[in-house]
């Protein structure tokens, strides 16, 4: 019987070992020898062949010269460790001068960064590292009240701006949030606060988040977008509290973690904000769920969300094709289903004709009894918020590579390679907050400081109504969800 969740992954760290050549030992000095020098044969190209050839010669003059060659380009990665069974994943940054690293939550769903203060939070929180800007010589205070909700809980402070560095890259004034106030469930120890990996127009700050500056600077990283490939420990026996998370990254795809193409689809057309794709089919063992079109069927696709939620109609629909499935008592929007059933449920975006497979081990999300279980798809309302009617986090990420592309504006996924399936389960040392190299540094943008910043409607996911908060309050309280996010 499945009691308890259990995870593992295992980051595999290949290193590079350079051959190094001893220098030759002196002797005494040779004879001179004649050299023939031989007279190479001119290498036939044809015209494009020629033209190519002709811009490598010019560039590689222009780069060791210092002409007007664009910048060198790059891109970096942060290693993610698993949180309380697939509750939440997080990366580290850097931040202040002399940089001191905090583990984060990325989410996908918000744009905001934000870091636990030390007047503030530490006194309720045990064990969660904050941030003092004092003990920064290049922190900035705007003197802007910050407040942001989520489905989690909410978080309250004051704007800043300091040099940040993620994933290899550095912005030297970006502005986050420096949070005195945080909600009791929103952060666990180690993790010290959030960041929002959305789009600009949803930011509660009014910032550019560090993603979005570096792929709005031109020449900066190679591809402008990000990936993520996420492990599982949901049906791990054997796992610990915290375990490897996979891989975060920036500016390129790992090729080492995909198979096939990636499949993009376009975000609608004005909907830059969150990362929305249109649900166009859902099916639970092979019978289809009918599902509203356009905007009705928008989902955001949110790594900072363990489960997946969606309208009333839909969700009952789809435990409907599930016998033996019923509400759960006293928590409204859950679902139990026999524990001996397996559940294999596809998701397909946009004009994809690719049905992307959930596990049934992600869709089993707690055993509560020893013949039910509780379904990790849930109902919620986002009536009168900014959010669409289905939020896709983790339940489904964790089965598909997923990148999300800033321009042109697009999510794509692609099948989990061999090596990325041998790291679920497998338990392992998680990575420890560094810093590291830079790669690039560029310049933020900066929130109008003596403006108070708060979440409303064109925020964070903060799902109100038959909302998310209490869902995961009632689920929280009734020892079903160990830690589970809404972001």
């Amino acid at each position: 019987m499945r009691t308890s969740y259990s995870l593992a992954l295992s980051c595999l760290l290949a290193l590079a070992h350079n051959n190094v050549l001893a220098a030759p030992s002196p002797s005494a000095a040779p004879l001179p020898a004649p050299i023939t020098l031989t007279r190479r044969s001119r290498t036939q190209r044809n015209a494009t062949e020629l033209t190519a050839w002709l811009k490598k010669q010019k560039d590689l003059l222009e780069t060791k010269y210092g002409g007007s060659s664009q910048r060198k380009r790059a891109s970096g990665f942060n290693l993610l460790t698993n949180q309380n069974a697939d509750s939440s994943y997080y990366g580290s940054i850097a931040v202040g001068t002399p940089a001191i690293s905090y583990d984060v939550i990325l989410d996908t769903g918000s744009s905001d960064l934000w870091l636990a203060a030390s007047d503030g939070v530490s006194t309720n929180s045990d064990g969660i590292p904050t941030f003092d800007s004092s003990a920064s010589t290049t922190f900035t205070d705007l003197n802007t009240t910050f407040s942001i909700s989520y489905g989690s809980g909410s978080a309250r402070g004051t704007l800043g701006k300091d040099v940040v560095q993620f994933a290899g890259f550095e912005v030297a004034d970006q502005t986050f949030g420096v949070v005195t106030q945080v909600s009791s469930d929103l952060l666990s120890s180690p993790v010290s606060g959030l960041m929002g990996l959305g789009f600009e127009s949803i930011a509660a700050s009014g910032a550019t988040p560090f993603w979005q500056a570096l792929a709005d600077s031109s020449g900066t990283l190679d591809s402008p977008l990000m990936a993520f490939q996420l492990t599982r420990f949901v049906d791990a026996t054997n796992a610990n509290a915290l375990e490897p998370g996979g891989t975060f990254t920036l500016g390129a795809v790992n090729t080492t973690l995909f198979t096939g193409d990636i499949d993009y689809q376009s975000i609608p057309s004005g909907q830059e904000g969150y990362w929305i794709q249109e649900l166009a089919d859902l099916t639970v063992n092979g019978n289809s769920v009918t599902l509203d079109s356009g905007s009705g069927a928008y989902a955001a696709i949110d790594t900072g969300t363990t489960l997946v939620g969606g309208p009333e109609d839909a969700i009952s629909a789809l435990y409907a094709q599930i016998p033996g499935s019923a509400a759960l008592s006293g928590s409204t929007g859950y679902y139990t289903y026999p524990c001996s059933t397996t559940v294999n449920v596809t998701m397909k975006f946009g004009s994809s004709s690719i049905a992307w497979p959930i596990s049934n081990a992600d869709f089993l999300l707690q055993q509560i009894s020893s013949s039910q279980c509780v379904g990790a798809f849930f109902s919620l309302d986002t009536t009168g918020t900014s959010a669409p009617p289905w939020i896709v986090g983790d339940t489904f990420l964790k089965n598909v590579y997923s990148v999300f592309r800033a321009s042109p504006a697009a999510v794509g996924f692609a099948a989990l390679s061999e090596t990325a399936l041998a790291m679920n389960g497998k338990t392992g040392a998680v990575p420890s907050p560094t810093v590291g190299a830079v790669a690039a540094t560029i310049s933020g943008t900066t929130a109008n400081a003596g403006t108070d910043r708060s979440s409303s409607a064109n925020g964070a996911l903060a799902i109100t109504g038959a909302s998310a908060a209490a869902l995961w309050a009632g689920a929280l309280l009734a020892g079903l969800v160990g830690g589970a996010f809404m972001l």
